[in-house]
C-alpha cells in the first residue's frame, strides 16, 4: 500500500497480511493492512503486537489503514473495540485515525458495527476516545 506522507515511519513489525510501523516524535503508530483480509488470529496477534510498542514508545495516537481490505468481519471489530481499544484507553493510546477502502459497502458495514457495539457497550472507555475518518493517510498521521 502505498502511503502519501513525507513523514518518515520505522518498521516495528511485519505480519502476512499488514505491517506496524511508527514515528517516535509523533507518538504515532500506524497499523496497515496489507491483504483483502485478516483472519481473527492474526488480527489479534498485530494489535498485542502493537500494544507492545504502543508502551514501549508511549504512542498516543494509532493510524489503522484498512484501505486494502475488501472483507468486513465484525467479530474481529467487536473484539478490537470492546476489548483491546477499552484496555489501551488506559495507557494512553485516546486518538484513533482510520483509513477506510473506497467501498460503500465496507463503509456501512463499518458505521453500522461502530453504532452496534457503542449502544451495546455504552460504559466502555471508547465512548471517550478522539475516532476520526479519513481519506489521506498524511491527514491520518497529523490530525
Amino acid at each position: 500500500m502505498e502511503t502519501d506522507t513525507k513523514i518518515q515511519l520505522e518498521n516495528f513489525a511485519t505480519f502476512k497480511h499488514a505491517t506496524i510501523t511508527f514515528n517516535k516524535e509523533l507518538a504515532v503508530a500506524v497499523i496497515t493492512a496489507t491483504n483483502t483480509y485478516i483472519p481473527m488470529d492474526e488480527f489479534k496477534n498485530i494489535f498485542l503486537e502493537a500494544e507492545k510498542l504502543i508502551l514501549k514508545e508511549k504512542i498516543t495516537k494509532l493510524v489503522f489503514d484498512k484501505r486494502a481490505l475488501k472483507i468486513f468481519h465484525q467479530p474481529s471489530m467487536e473484539w478490537y473495540f470492546i476489548e483491546w481499544k477499552d484496555k489501551m484507553y488506559n495507557f494512553g493510546l485516546t486518538k484513533h485515525r482510520k483509513l477506510l477502502p473506497n467501498d460503500k459497502i465496507f463503509r456501512e458495514s463499518v458505521k453500522i458495527g461502530r453504532e452496534k457495539i457503542m449502544r451495546e457497550h455504552p460504559n466502555l472507555n471508547i465512548q471517550r476516545l478522539d475516532i476520526q475518518y479519513f481519506e489521506h493517510f498524511e491527514d491520518a498521521l497529523t490530525k
